[in-house]
């Protein structure tokens, strides 16, 4: 049984409807260790003849049987099994991959078999010290000359050790000392048990193999026995082939990636530009947010709600919540007072954390030595009270009392204002008590501390407080509650609840005042403008995702060639897809790098150039922006490269090997 064998292979091609026959009928039988030249004029067919056993060529008429098992054409996946497996090209024009060197150029065959990463830099090797290339080993084919090119196609065809070497015209392009050697080098790989089959039109050369069957007009006209086959190896070698692993891809690719890096790199900054606009918009987002919710939080705590009367029945808003507040302080303060059953309601709203009684006074008096100093408002203080705008001192406790600056002036000097924390002063107001009778309070407090800024407020410990309203016989029910939520997504219910307490008639009872929501609002509109914004940079995305589709169309252009040996060396549709889309990746990953790179750097100057003037680090990329970034960046790249990979994919083999 014959190892290759043909039986009635025609083929014709068609222009319009007319049929051109190439080949007219071949019959052919070959064995192991047979060196073959098909000898014949140009147009005879001999290249058509190569593709269709070499398994590239899938439109013509009759069999191929290899090893006495049909090779079916129509069925890709075992076309490219059996290129991967059984053939080895060597081609007139060399066919090398220029991107890559002289290593990488044999190593890309054995990618396709089950040796580990050693074995196969062994292998490579191995094979150009063979064909005397060991000192080259590190160039890339356009510093060889013709001959050494030859030697590299060679070393590649030997690398996955197939059975079959089909070489189309080898010495077509060599000189004649480069042609003996490459001879010597064809009849030394028959001698090893391998099939070699050359295509030639130079008598010189088919004498140096075995046998010459003479090709002629699509038709054998004749065959000549040179010499007997060569005796097949008793041990002879074989590389379990394996289908292209991924990283072999992503290995390919990166080199080619870095061997246009300057090309590359145009497109990586536009794509970084773009993703740097909308991180950087997005920071900004960030940076307003906390700015806002900094300064709402240096004011009060957002997650305490200000519980007071409501005196209608009616639902107000927050500002009608406020103003009847004020209103009513003013004119009946014994209308806000708050009964223990609506504090032991609120204790039980869902959402709340914490009741806190607190009283507002609505006028008061401060005596200090011989000054005077009058006040609108008072509060106790409470947990929805801040620290932060105490600039000297304490919050207060048990007997003391905050001011503000201002009344610290007034009480002593605008030099010696400072000195009166931790000096007592004479607080007085007028009061009722629970029958509604006007009481007058007074006491005196030590002044823990005094607050500044726009959160500067008086607030007076509430024991303390109650202590003197008892010795005055005073009304110690609280005229607002201080309630605390769980959380700031929660306010906004909590408050909602209380809004809708209702007593026996259906009246509404409590007002519910907010700083959480307020804040939680203002979030939603920077928000909104920083995705506005940052949506209207993701356009330069766009632009930058059409950049890189014309990249690689234009890269499938130029790689034309190397896609066609790739696929000659077996690799499927599949792996000429993800050779493009995995270097369009990595445009994508090296642009999001780029990309945080400008935005760190940008990031760093406003806030150094801002701080000072707002003290706040007005630019904040998170983890998710940055995961964001690197997402986005690598989607586009994907996406963008989808069609051009496609195209790629299609191309027929035998065509990619005939371009320019």
């Amino acid at each position: 049984m014959a190892f290759l064998e043909l039986q009635g292979i025609k083929k014709a091609y068609y222009l319009d409807k007319e049929a051109f026959p190439v080949l007219k009928g071949i019959d052919l039988q070959f064995e192991r260790g047979e060196f073959v030249s098909i000898l014949g004029e140009s147009g005879g067919g001999k290249s058509t003849l190569m593709n269709i056993i070499g398994g590239l060529d899938r439109n013509f008429e009759g069999k191929v049987l290899v090893n006495g098992e049909l090779l079916d054409h129509q069925k890709e996946k075992q076309l490219d099994d059996y290129r991967r497996s059984m053939v080895g090209y060597i081609y007139q024009s060399y066919n090398l991959i220029s991107h890559l060197s002289v290593l990488d150029n044999v190593l890309v065959a054995l990618d396709m078999t089950n040796l580990n990463k050693e074995e196969k830099r062994e292998r490579a090797l191995k094979l150009l010290d063979q064909v005397g290339l060991s000192e080259q080993v590190h160039k890339h084919p356009n510093h060889l000359s013709g001959g050494q090119k030859q030697r590299v196609a060679i070393a590649r065809a030997l690398a996955s050790d197939p059975q079959i070497i089909i070489a189309d015209e080898p010495t077509g392009a060599l000189d004649s000392q480069n042609t003996q050697e490459v001879l010597t080098l064809l009849d030394k790989i028959a001698k090893d048990g391998k099939l070699v089959i050359a295509v030639t039109h130079s008598q010189e050369v088919a004498d140096h193999g075995t046998w010459i069957v003479h090709l002629a007009d699509g038709k054998i006209d004749g065959d000549e026995r040179l010499r007997p086959a060569y005796a097949i190896p008793e041990d002879p070698t074989h590389i379990k082939p394996r289908q292209l692993p991924a990283a072999a891809s992503y290995r390919m690719s990166f080199k080619h990636l870095m061997y246009n890096f300057w090309r590359n790199s145009l497109i990586m900054l536009g794509t970084a530009i773009g993703i740097f606009a909308v991180l950087l918009f997005s920071g900004l987002g960030n940076g307003i947010n906390g700015y806002i919710q900094d300064q709402i939080n240096s004011l009060t705590n957002p997650l305490a709600i200000t519980v007071v009367k409501n005196p209608t029945g009616k639902k107000l808003t927050q500002d009608q919540i406020q103003s009847s507040l004020m209103q009513n302080m003013a004119a009946d303060p014994q209308s806000m007072i708050i009964n223990p059953d609506e504090l032991n309601r609120l204790a039980k709203v869902k959402g709340v954390t914490k009741v806190q009684k607190g009283n507002i006074i609505g006028g008061y008096r401060l005596n200090y030595g011989k000054l005077q100093q009058s006040g609108a408002n008072m509060m106790t203080w409470s947990n929805h009270t801040t620290a932060s705008a105490i600039k000297r001192g304490h919050k207060p406790g048990k007997g003391e009392i905050v001011l503000t600056k201002q009344q610290a002036i007034e009480l002593t000097s605008p030099k010696k204002y400072k000195n009166l924390v931790g000096k007592k002063v004479n607080l007085s107001f007028n009061w009722v008590n629970e029958k509604g009778d006007p009481v007058a309070v007074n006491g005196t407090v030590k002044v823990a501390g005094l607050s500044e800024g726009a959160s500067a407020s008086t607030a007076i410990n509430y024991p303390t407080l109650l202590q003197m309203l008892k010795q005055k016989g005073a009304d110690t029910r609280p005229n607002f509650v201080a309630v605390s939520a769980g959380s700031l997504s929660k306010v906004e219910g909590v408050a909602s609840r209380i809004n809708n307490m209702r007593n026996n008639k259906g009246e509404r009872i409590l007002g519910a005042i907010t700083v959480g929501s307020v804040l939680k609002t203002v979030n939603t509109y920077v928000n909104l403008a920083s995705t506005i914004l940052a949506a209207i940079a993701g356009i330069s995305l766009l632009v930058s995702a059409l950049m890189i589709i014309v990249t690689m169309y234009m890269s499938v252009s130029e790689r034309t060639k190397e896609i066609g040996i790739l696929r000659a060396l077996g690799e499927r549709k599949k792996d000429i897809r993800r050779l493009f889309t995995s270097e369009s990746i990595f445009i994508g990953l090296f642009s999001a790098i780029l990309a945080l790179v400008i935005v760190a750097v940008v990031s760093i100057c406003l806030n150094h150039a801002l701080y000072g003037l707002i003290k706040y680090n007005i630019v904040q990329i998170t983890v998710g922006n940055v995961i964001f970034a690197v997402v986005v960046a690598i989607v586009i790249s994907f996406v963008a490269t989808l069609l051009p990979a496609r195209h790629a994919a299609k191309l027929n083999p035998i065509d990619a090997l005939a371009a320019d």
